[in-house]
């Protein structure tokens, strides 16, 4: 299965592998089964993230950064303006990480 790692770098993401990194240096877990532990974490996020958000968010911004690598689209936004059924937020600045969502259940 590829693995994009998407949510690593969430708050959640970082707290559970440096958790990790401690049980497996406390011996607590092998290496391997840490691994299975984060690649687990990244599917449950993409499965939830599919049957739970039901919203639709309309992004207007001006585009800073743009790149393409390993079937990964990164943009980064400044001064956007974000538009929902709840309303309208405008931030400073957003990065938006877009991939094929096929390409997680190879």
């Amino acid at each position: 299965m590829a693995t994009f790692e998407l949510y690593r770098r969430s708050t959640i993401g970082m707290c559970l592998t440096e958790t990790l990194d401690q049980m497996v240096s406390g011996g607590i877990l092998t290496p391997e089964l840490a691994i299975q532990v984060l690649i687990q974490f990244d599917k449950s996020m993409t499965e939830a993230l599919e049957s739970e958000v039901k919203s639709k968010v309309s992004i207007k911004g001006h585009l800073h950064t743009y790149r393409f690598c390993d079937n990964v689209w990164t943009f980064i936004l400044q001064n956007a303006q974000l538009k929902s059924e709840e309303g309208q937020e405008t931030v400073d600045s957003v990065k938006i990480v877009a991939c094929d969502s096929k390409l997680l259940t190879q």
